[in-house]
């Protein structure tokens, strides 16, 4: 399942993580193109063309943006508060994707403006298929707002 011109955005620090929400993705034949920040300083450098992405078309955004909690040198939870800061940015939806269960966490993703909030299942099983509804409902079903 392609829908062309619809990119995801998987900000994730764990390589494990990261293999294993791209190998869901593939195996629920959802083939995208997904770009992949390490960090949330490098997440907000692809979206705003700064830093080691100056020069990209920052008109051609994420439909959806995958954004781990528990990232170096910038938190997703500052990430979030970014993104809805910024008129070029704040509508675009965001699903927190994360292995924290912190109440506080929780809260602070949707007091932020957060689209979804997904806790990370252990198991890869129900992993794959959290990731298969994500692809689903965020590519096929929803209708996005004009950025």
């Amino acid at each position: 399942m392609s829908v062309s011109n619809k990119m995801i955005l998987l900000v994730e620090d764990n390589p494990d993580d990261e293999a294993l929400a791209i190998r869901a993705l593939r195996r629920n034949h959802i083939s995208n193109e997904i770009v992949v920040a390490r960090d949330g300083v490098e997440a907000l450098d692809y979206l705003f063309g700064t830093g080691v992405h100056t020069g990209r078309d920052i008109n051609i955004k994420p439909t959806v943006i995958l954004l781990d909690l528990k990232l170096p040198r910038i938190d997703g939870i500052e990430v979030l508060r970014r993104l809805r800061e910024d008129k070029r940015t704040n509508l675009l939806p965001v699903v927190i994707l994360t292995t924290s269960s912190e109440e506080k966490d929780l809260l602070n993703s949707y007091s932020l403006g957060c689209n979804s909030y997904i806790r990370k299942p252990v198991d890869f099983i129900q992993f794959t298929e959290a990731v298969r509804q994500l692809g689903m409902y965020w590519l096929l079903m929803n209708e996005a707002p004009p950025i």
